[in-house]
């Protein structure tokens, strides 16, 4: 499959994968200058870029990198983005500093991963009743610890 990329600002890069084994391509914040995020607070940043998937049976998840999460308590306030097939505006990614200090993104830092995933499409329906399970509407932490 091939996702094609297309520039929407000056200084946009185009996302690439870190390996060849890579599940996401990563993408580069496109400021004009350094942002700092403080503990609390969130930033829209953008990437100067639109996609275009050749298979629309796809979703592109947006996750933040794994370095800016753990070393930073980087993330995104809805945890995880998603891209439909359909869409061709700017990408752009919310962080959200869960932090003690600060963190600055620099223009052309690489921050957040593309991952692209098969989708299904449902369709819906509306019943009196489901079936019986084993577990049934028992909850959150019903399956046990260990």
């Amino acid at each position: 499959m091939t996702l094609t990329f297309k520039k929407l600002r000056e200084g946009a890069k185009i996302p690439t994968a870190a390996t060849r084994l890579s599940a996401g391509l990563d993408l580069y914040a496109c400021i004009p200058a350094p942002v700092t995020i403080n503990p609390g607070e969130s930033f829209n940043f953008p990437t100067g870029i639109a996609v275009c998937p050749d298979d629309e049976n796809v979703v592109m998840l947006i996750f933040v990198r794994s370095g800016h999460g753990v070393k930073h308590c980087l993330t995104l306030p809805n945890s995880v983005g998603v891209i439909d097939s359909d869409y061709r505006g700017e990408i752009s990614v919310p962080i959200i500093n869960l932090g003690h200090e600060p963190y600055t993104m620099q223009p052309g830092e690489r921050f957040a991963q593309l991952v692209t995933v098969p989708v299904l499409f449902p369709d819906t329906a509306v019943a009196d009743s489901l079936p019986e399970t084993e577990r049934g509407t028992a909850g959150f932490g019903s399956s046990g610890r260990l």
